[in-house]
């Protein structure tokens, strides 16, 4: 059998049409994207907040704890209910302090003027946390007292602490 000249030249030709052929068909296939693997951090320690400010020292002396009745003074005397025994009762408990230890005077004189003062207490560990807010009274005051006779905080007529 005699090969004529073109048969190479043909089985060139052809396996060219081959080769473009499959590029082209390569060229229009799309390309995969890749599917995102998912990665799963590592947990972090979530920080414990630091206190900001003075805390209850619920086996401390009255002298450690007078820094939080100082601030809990300072924050209600800053309010609108600054002439308002109660605000600073209700105040004193949410910060912890125990409502049963407490005393408070009248807001009003017993002719219904605003009071010149209001006192307030915390009978704390033997000792008394104090408090005196009004318009006699040049700044809020907070300190440490000795309990008076009777055992309690504050001398004179002082309200029920009902609610």
């Amino acid at each position: 059998m005699r090969r004529s000249a073109s048969s190479p030249r043909r089985l060139t030709a052809l396996g060219s049409l081959v080769i473009v052929g499959v590029l082209s068909f390569a060229a229009c296939t799309p390309t995969p994207t890749p599917t995102p693997t998912q990665t799963t951090a590592a947990p972090t320690a979530t920080p414990t907040p630091t206190p900001t400010g003075p805390a209850l020292v619920p086996d401390g002396s009255a002298e450690d704890n007078l820094p939080l009745f100082a601030q809990v003074v300072n924050t209600v005397a800053a309010t609108d209910a600054r002439a308002q025994g109660r605000a600073y009762i209700d105040a004193l408990v949410a910060a912890g302090f125990p409502k049963a230890q407490m005393q408070v005077t009248n807001d009003l004189t017993t002719v219904g003027n605003p009071a010149d003062s209001i006192q307030f207490s915390v009978k704390w560990a033997g000792e008394c946390l104090v408090g005196q807010v009004g318009p006699s009274t040049p700044a809020p005051t907070a300190l440490v007292l000795p309990l008076v006779p009777g055992d309690t905080c504050l001398i004179g007529q002082t309200r029920p602490i009902d609610w």
